[in-house]
């Protein structure tokens, strides 16, 4: 099994490039993000305690979300492999899914960093934010607070993943093509067809 974990900055192109790896890797994409509105907008009861702690503006606690996840992985049983698309975003979030993946005998194949300079990716999404509507695309700050948060909560991840020699960062810079070539030549290297 093909475990792939997407690491980049908001901008970098993580949705863009998460569809290629999906289609040519034939894997199954868990992104946190749609997970929590599936199990919201469908009143799960996963859904429902998540809502609970995001009513309050609180961060949903790494159980919840892992629980999600379970719930994701469980329901493909015959997925060629995963990948995990905003998560983990923390170490204790990075141990929680090692453990759960060596309960079925299974363990991160690789991590991708799609890696590019803080100016070009905040210019990337004040462009994106005149057509996407999502307001925090709109408001450089906020943009830059989420870099913030990246750069402390989980770009410390890289070191973890890299002291278990499955870390890889890619230009993320360029057109949609040759990002897609350069994460291709680091995946197809480590024989993932």
């Amino acid at each position: 099994m093909i475990n792939i974990v997407l690491f980049g900055k908001p901008g970098a192109g993580k949705g863009t490039q998460a569809e290629f790896l999906k289609g040519k890797y034939n894997l199954v994409h868990l992104s946190t993000g749609d997970i929590f509105r599936y199990n919201i907008k469908n009143d799960t009861e996963l859904g429902r305690l998540a809502q609970t702690f995001m009513d309050k503006g609180d961060l949903v606690p790494d159980a919840v979300t892992i629980q999600m996840l379970q719930s994701e992985v469980d329901k493909n049983p015959q997925a060629a492999g995963f990948l995990f698309d905003g998560f983990p975003r923390t170490l204790a979030q990075a141990e929680a899914l090692d453990a759960f993946l060596a309960t079925k005998n299974e363990e991160i194949t690789a991590t991708v960093a799609l890696e590019a300079d803080d100016n070009i990716l905040v210019a990337r999404l004040l462009e994106r934010g005149k057509t996407s509507g999502r307001p925090d695309d709109q408001d450089e700050e906020k943009i830059r607070n989420r870099y913030y948060e990246y750069n402390h909560k989980t770009a410390p991840l890289m070191h973890y993943y890299a002291a278990q020699n499955k870390f890889y960062a890619v230009d993320g810079i360029g057109s949609i093509a040759e990002v897609t070539e350069r994460l291709s030549a680091v995946l197809d290297q480590l024989h993932i067809k």
